[in-house]
């Protein structure tokens, strides 16, 4: 199974052997290939792979087997037709946005936005001549009136980081669409098994792939997918020449870690469940926002794009920022970290960390008190997780 082409297998089966290549001495595990450059047969061989002629790989910075078995592991994955590894995440955010963008042209996104996305779209792109408008993600009319005939890219994240706010893919990329504009969605708080953006209209998905899909605290790197027009059209050259590339050994653990991502997710969702349900209506906290719960605010649009809720929940401490810290303090398993999606269970203070650089008023906008903690459930028990909880709480 070499990718999304053949057989129409399932995830949790593409995830184990989509992409597979190998060598010479046929092994069973992905090979790792360290190795910058590569050796051709002959003058003539080495002008055609460089100018595209023939197939093979080049240089390291841009084409490596390993690389390779991972880009086409995630494509087949999320139904794309072509996917581009990159060193990190916010280099796939930053690639797939200035790919698509030229000075003069507009791009439009949705407020709630992890810090760095937002400060590319704020602070970034527009010292190349390339303004944006931000946007509340749940205002559907907000988002038709903000394009401009020059806007070239709408831009979100659903669910948001870190109020899980679910905004409605089909409607948004219709409106990117009708002004010949593209829709860039960040699905890492969904995962590609909860939510498919493609084949809701979107035309670029991006993760971070140091979140769920190593998920085990190692390396960075992010991935960016679409169709192939699209890939060829915007990134392949930004990527050849600029060069964030991801590194061979990071692509092999990431394989590795695609491995076993859906067993992962699924546990790891089991427990955000268990544990919204334990915390919803506690004495200490004024507001539990989690997907897989009715009384999420855009509980319908969760129920018609996503499969099921989370790995993350989010909730606000009463006493501000002191309770925040009284409560982080007080935990004794889940680590302090701003980091999502690991097999260990991580929670995180908005305010001080990931959101940090937007002013008060800002983050009021948003939702973001300073009361409010970001959890990413693990694979403990989850009556262990649950009970590091109820115990901090106390401390409050």
């Amino acid at each position: 199974m070499s990718g999304s082409k053949e057989k129409n297998y399932r995830a949790e089966t593409r995830l184990v052997h989509a992409g597979t290549l190998r060598s010479q001495f046929n092994e069973m595990s992905e090979a790792l290939f360290l190795t910058q450059g590569y050796k051709y047969d002959s003058a003539e061989d080495c002008e055609l792979r460089f100018s595209g002629k023939i197939p093979g790989y080049v240089y390291s910075r841009y084409s490596n087997p390993t690389m390779d078995m991972f880009e086409k592991r995630m494509a087949a994955l999320e139904g794309a037709e072509a996917a581009r590894s990159t060193a990190t995440g916010m280099a796939a955010v930053t690639t797939a946005l200035m790919g698509l963008v030229r000075q003069g042209d507009h791009v439009v996104a949705a407020k709630a936005l992890f810090g760095s996305c937002r400060w590319v779209i704020e602070d970034w792109l527009p010292r190349f001549g390339v303004p944006c408008t931000l946007v509340d993600g749940k205002d559907i009319d907000a988002w038709k009136q903000a394009v401009q005939k020059n806007t070239k890219a709408l831009f979100l994240e659903t669910p948001t980081n870190p109020t899980l706010e679910v905004y409605d893919i089909q409607a948004i990329a219709d409106i990117a669409h009708n002004v010949g504009a593209k829709l860039v969605v960040d699905n890492v708080f969904a995962t590609p098994l909860y939510q498919s953006p493609l084949t809701l209209g979107a035309d670029v998905v991006v993760y971070s792939a140091t979140k769920h899909i190593d998920g085990q605290g190692r390396v960075l790197g992010g991935v960016i997918l679409s169709s192939e027009k699209i890939i060829v059209d915007n990134y392949h050259q930004l990527l050849r020449q600029t060069g964030p590339s991801l590194a061979p050994f990071n692509a092999w653990v990431l394989l590795k870690g695609l491995e076993t991502l859906a067993v992962r997710v699924e546990r790891q969702t089991q427990t955000a469940g268990k544990v919204s349900d334990a915390l919803f209506g506690h004495a200490k906290i004024n507001r539990l926002i989690y997907p897989g719960r009715a009384d999420h605010p855009q509980a319908d649009i969760v129920k018609k794009q996503m499969k099921t809720g989370s790995t993350l929940l989010a909730f606000e401490i009463k006493g501000g920022k002191e309770g925040a810290f009284r409560f982080l303090n007080g935990l004794s398993l889940i680590g302090i970290t701003n980091n999502l999606g690991d097999a260990k269970s991580l929670i995180t203070h908005p305010t001080t960390t990931t959101h940090q650089r937007l002013t008060g008023e800002q983050r009021a906008e948003l939702g973001i008190g300073d009361g409010l903690v970001r959890l990413s459930c693990g694979l403990e028990h989850a009556d262990d997780v649950i009970e590091d909880l109820l115990a901090a709480l106390e401390k409050v």
